[in-house]
C-alpha cells in the first residue's frame, strides 16, 4: 500500500471537509437527537459512499481520458469555482459600500 498517497489523501479530504455544509448538517442533526453515535454512523457512511463513488468515477475517467487532460480539467474547474466565489464576494462587498445604511 502507498502510505504517502493514503496520508496525503486523508489530510486533503480532512481539511477540505472541516467546516463544510456536511459537517454543519451533521452538527444540526446531532443537536436534534440524543443519539449522536447514530448520526456519526450515518454521516460517516454517507461520506465513505460519496468518496467511493468519486474514486470509482475518477478511476474510470482516468482510463478514458489522459491523466494530464484530466488534471487540467480538474484544475480549471477549481479555478472557475474560486473565481466565481471571489467575484461574488467582491460584488457583495462593493454593494455594501454603495448602499447607504439607514
Amino acid at each position: 500500500m502507498d502510505f504517502t498517497l493514503l496520508l496525503s489523501t486523508f489530510i486533503t479530504v480532512f481539511l477540505a471537509e472541516l467546516g463544510d455544509k456536511t459537517q454543519l448538517a451533521t452538527v444540526a442533526i446531532s443537536g436534534t437527537t440524543n443519539r449522536p453515535f447514530a448520526v456519526f454512523l450515518g454521516s460517516a457512511s454517507a461520506l465513505v459512499f460519496a468518496s467511493l463513488l468519486g474514486a470509482m468515477a475518477g478511476g474510470s475517467m482516468a482510463a478514458l481520458i489522459p491523466e494530464n487532460l484530466l488534471q487540467l480539467l480538474a484544475s480549471l474547474g477549481f479555478l472557475i469555482i474560486g473565481l466565481r466565489l471571489m467575484f461574488s464576494n467582491l460584488s457583495l462587498s462593493s454593494a455594501e459600500v454603495e448602499a447607504p445604511e439607514k
